[in-house]
C-alpha cells in the first residue's frame, strides 16, 4: 500500500438496521476495503449471528451494546466514520453521544436522525407507520424511547459532524420524511442516491461507496 493511501486510510464502522445484521454490508465492505480503508461490521443485540433473543433486549442501550463495546476499544487518538442504516441511525447517535471524541462523522443512510431539542422518541413517533411493518415486534424499542426524555445532548451527539444519504426510492422511510429529518436535525452535508430503495447497500453499493469515500476525504 502506498504512503498516500496509508495517510488517507479511514476506519468505517457500518451499523445495520432493524431485522438485519452485519451480512447486509457484504457488497459495500470489500469495495471500501479495496480503496484502502479499514471496515468493521457487527451484529447488534439479537440480530444476525448474535445469540441474544429480542425478547430479552428491552432498551435501545442494550440493543446497541455490541456497538458501544466496540467504540470503547477504539484508541483515544483515533476516530471512526460511523454509518447507520435505518434504525441504525439511533444506534450510531448513541455512540456519538457517548464517544463524541472518537467519531469523525456520523453518516445517516436513509436512517432515523434524532435531534438535541426534543424527547428521544420524537422522530420515531413521527414515522410510527414503519413500526407496523417490521417483522419482529418490539425491535423499535418505542416503550424505552418514550420513557427517555432526551438521550442526546449538544455537547455529545450534537458536537459530532453529521451527514445524510438520501435514497429517493425508499418506501420504508419515504423521501418526504427523510427531508423532514434532515431539516429537523439541521444536517447540511446531504447526498442523494437516485434510484436507490431502502437497501442502498444492496441495490446501489458502488454509488454508496463513492459517497462514503467523498466523506472520508472531508473528515
Amino acid at each position: 500500500m502506498s504512503t498516500e493511501k496509508l495517510i488517507d486510510r479511514k476506519h468505517y464502522v457500518l451499523v445495520h438496521g432493524a431485522c438485519h445484521g452485519a451480512w447486509c454490508w457484504y457488497k459495500v465492505k470489500p469495495l471500501l476495503e479495496s480503496s484502502g480503508h479499514l471496515v468493521t461490521v457487527l451484529d447488534l443485540a439479537a440480530c444476525g449471528t448474535n445469540l441474544k433473543k429480542i425478547e430479552d433486549v428491552n432498551t435501545i442501550s442494550e440493543y446497541s451494546e455490541p456497538l458501544l463495546q466496540l467504540m470503547a476499544t477504539i484508541p483515544p487518538n483515533e476516530k471512526v466514520i460511523l454509518v447507520g442504516h435505518s434504525l441504525g441511525g439511533l444506534n450510531i447517535a448513541l455512540a456519538m453521544e457517548q464517544f463524541p471524541e472518537k467519531v469523525a462523522v456520523g453518516v445517516f443512510l436513509t436512517a432515523f436522525v434524532p435531534d438535541t431539542e426534543h424527547d428521544t422518541s420524537y422522530v420515531m413517533e413521527k414515522n410510527l407507520e414503519l413500526a407496523k411493518t417490521l417483522l419482529r415486534p418490539g425491535s423499535l424499542f418505542m416503550e424505552d424511547l418514550t420513557q427517555q426524555k432526551s438521550l442526546f445532548s449538544k455537547q455529545g451527539y450534537g458536537s459530532v459532524p453529521s451527514a445524510f444519504i438520501v435514497c429517493n426510492d425508499d418506501l420504508a422511510i419515504p423521501l418526504k420524511f427523510q427531508h423532514w429529518m434532515i431539516q429537523n436535525a439541521g444536517i447540511n452535508d446531504v447526498f442523494e442516491i437516485k434510484g436507490a430503495d431502502h437497501m442502498a447497500m444492496l441495490c446501489k453499493p458502488q454509488e454508496l461507496c463513492d459517497f462514503l469515500n467523498q466523506l472520508a476525504m472531508k473528515s
